[in-house]
């Protein structure tokens, strides 16, 4: 794996005269588990996009694993694991020649290909289903090829974003403890709107709102202050959540 990082520096994106992102920098070091959040329009998804290559920064910069995204485009998808919310995958491939042919995109062949798929398959219980073509895939199996389809690659920065999206309740937990056991070594943002799940699989938690981050700290020590003021770790959040880019020029 190449050097795991991801740096956001003062990045803006426009769409026409909308400033979707405003001056937003963050990193997320090797071994950190760093949690997303924010509502609907906060600008998450366009972060994320500029991030996986699909769109490109008005200004600032962005680099993952060393790589500058607008510069390097190639170099950071290689680097890279990205799972969507709407996972894009071959409805008519069956799910093994999906995951070859991922993996054949990364440059896998031979025994290094069946070494990596055979892992993910392991990894993501996707045995029962391997012969399927992804359209006879349940919501919770085709979530999981994604993820498969994300890590076949051994990438050293993973994007993940609603990752639980169609799993059940103790696939959810199997996907945290596995999103743990993957962290030594990489660089994870895992966007969710679900305070909870963040928090149980996060060791930090970033929230946008308004296009810039409004709150960017270890939960170890949100979860220290709450206590400290007697509140609750989703109401330092939604605080965080409800401030205005009027409020924070003001």
């Amino acid at each position: 794996m190449s050097a795991a990082r991801i740096r956001v520096a003062n990045v803006t994106r426009r769409y026409g005269d909308h400033l979707a992102v405003d001056g937003v920098s963050f990193e997320v070091e090797a071994g950190e588990i760093v949690g997303f959040l924010g509502p609907n329009g906060a600008g998450k998804s366009t972060v994320l996009r500029m991030l996986s290559t699909y769109l490109p920064p008005t200004s600032g910069a962005l680099e993952v694993a060393g790589h500058d995204v607008e510069r390097e485009p190639l170099a950071v998808r290689r680097a890279m694991g990205c799972l969507t919310e709407h996972n894009a995958l071959f409805d008519g491939m069956r799910v093994r020649a999906f995951l070859d042919f991922v993996g054949g995109v990364h440059g896998l062949r031979g025994a290094r290909l069946a070494e990596r798929r055979a892992w993910v398959v392991d990894r993501t219980e996707l045995a029962p289903v391997m012969k399927k073509r992804i359209s006879e895939c349940s919501k919770g199996f085709r979530q999981r090829v994604g993820l498969a389809a994300a890590l076949i690659h051994d990438p050293s920065v993973l994007l993940l974003d609603e990752p639980t999206h169609g799993l059940d309740p103790l696939q959810v937990v199997a996907f945290r403890d596995f999103v743990r056991e993957l962290s030594p070594g990489r660089a994870i943002l895992f966007s969710s709107h679900i305070l909870a799940e963040v928090a149980e699989i996060a060791t930090r938690l970033l929230v946008i709102q308004g296009g810039r981050i409004r709150l960017d700290a270890p939960i170890a020590e949100l979860e220290a202050r709450a206590a400290q003021q007697g509140g609750t770790l989703e109401s330092i959040v939604l605080d965080a959540a409800r401030e205005t880019t009027a409020g924070a020029a003001s």
